[in-house]
């Protein structure tokens, strides 16, 4: 040891142990070690430089080897992908990369602007532009490629709950604790042109159903109303949870709708008939989110199945949109659901907060989680292990999403009949409590 320490830092050394075996209580060894350390100088009530020294260098190793290894984790990670871009074909990008995942490390923007919490985010279906809502009353417009803000929209008057993009981008509806639903013209510079009434409290959360001519919205009055926007009127009121219902998200074709409530359970809701199809029971406190599996994604659910049980997956109707459901809940579990027959097929844990966001990859092998544990996981469908977390600096995440798929059709031959090829957006972002919205992208 002489080789190493100098003869002042093995004294000190000696006294941080003599304080840590005084202060532990461990006074035979105490004794000895005082002993065997003559004539080195020490009496505890004296050397307060000592005092608890030698467990905080120990936390502080702890510390730093946490740290070496984290960056040890994101420099092979790096190696990874450098390797992995070198032998792509030229002109390859991990824009349209379609097995993209968002590596460990700070967000690309942090979109800095609100004045209260951030309930919300949705992308444009075409253009580099996302909408957030925010407990501070408004919704901002955002450049997610430059992080910049073009525009503030104002007109709810509490706390802006939900907001979506139709599928073509023309309109925007947004939901408020003030029980109104606004919809709002995008081309026409956010301009509202229609005002819907009729919910008794708190509106959750609004979806556009597919045709984009009515939406379906959840409340804190326990109902789920479905309006037309044609005629601004509310065309049917559903009751089919007794408690505030969180979420109200149709299927791919409108058949459907998954509720989530904070009576612990989730719902398929036939839309034709108003009356439950499915109640998914299982969580031990309120579902926070609930989304039906996207076609993509059901075959790695598939996989799960059969590698959990060894039985292959039930035969569901995948091609309607209704083969499993995900629910999200405060008691900090995600569960994939048969949506047919009500079965919770895999439980997925990790998280140690609510959790309250759920988006899926676009190549449907992985889904993402936000949660108030300040965490995104990225969870691999086909075994549900989680793969990949994102610490993201902040400690409760309201909300999460995917950049949309949009297509692109070849403009040099519009005379023929061109199948329009999918494009991926790699892009996310995440709504915090922090007051910003966090993207990751390539």
């Amino acid at each position: 040891m002489s080789n190493v320490l100098s003869e002042r830092q093995r004294d000190d050394l000696h006294r941080a142990m003599l304080d840590y075996l005084n202060t532990a209580g461990f006074l035979k060894t105490f004794e000895q070690f005082k002993a065997e350390t003559a004539p080195l100088e020490y009496e505890p009530e004296d050397d307060q430089r000592m005092k608890g020294l030698l467990i905080k260098k120990w936390t502080s190793v702890i510390r730093l080897q946490k740290k070496i290894m984290d960056l040890e984790s994101r420099l092979a990670q790096a190696l990874q992908e450098m390797a992995q871009t070198s032998t792509m074909p030229l002109g390859y990008s991990k824009r349209n990369d379609p097995d993209w995942l968002p590596a460990s490390g700070p967000p690309k923007h942090n979109l800095t602007s609100h004045r209260g919490k951030v309930n919300a985010v949705t992308f444009h279906p075409l253009y580099s532009v996302i909408v957030s809502a925010s407990d501070d009353s408004t919704m901002k417009v955002w450049d997610w490629e430059t992080g910049s803000l073009e525009q503030t929209i104002h007109g709810h008057t509490k706390r802006v709950s939900d907001c979506e993009f139709d599928s073509k981008g023309t309109q925007l509806v947004s939901a408020s604790y003030d029980l109104f639903i606004k919809l709002w013209a995008v081309d026409n510079g956010y301009k509202n042109f229609a005002t819907l009434r009729g919910h008794n409290h708190s509106i959750s959360s609004v979806r556009f159903l597919p045709g984009d001519d009515r939406v379906v919205s959840a409340s804190r009055d326990a109902t789920i109303r479905i309006w037309d926007i044609a005629t601004n009127h509310c065309i049917r009121t559903l009751s089919n949870h007794s408690d505030w219902v969180r979420c109200a998200i149709p299927n791919v074709d409108g058949q459907y709708l998954v509720t989530c409530c904070s009576d612990h359970t989730a719902q398929v809701i036939e839309l034709s008939s108003g009356k439950t199809k499915t109640e998914l029971r299982g969580h031990d406190n309120a579902v926070q989110a609930a989304v039906f599996v996207p076609r993509m994604s059901a075959p790695a659910i598939g996989e799960l199945i059969m590698h959990k049980t060894g039985a292959a997956a039930p035969t569901l109707t995948v091609n309607a949109g209704l083969a499993y459901v995900v629910t999200a809940s405060r008691d900090q579990k995600i569960k994939i659901w048969d949506a047919v027959h009500g079965t919770c097929l895999h439980t997925l844990v990790g998280h140690d907060g609510w959790v309250n966001g759920l988006a899926f990859h676009p190549n449907g092998r992985y889904m993402l989680s936000a949660a108030d544990d300040g965490s995104i996981r990225i969870w691999e469908l086909k075994t549900g292990r989680c793969v990949r977390k994102l610490e993201t600096g902040e400690q409760f995440l309201s909300s999460l999403s995917w950049g949309r798929q949009t297509t692109e059709t070849n403009a040099t031959d519009t005379s023929t009949n061109t199948t329009a090829t999918p494009k991926l957006i790699n892009v996310i972002a995440a709504g915090c409590w922090d007051y910003t919205v966090k993207i990751w992208m390539p």
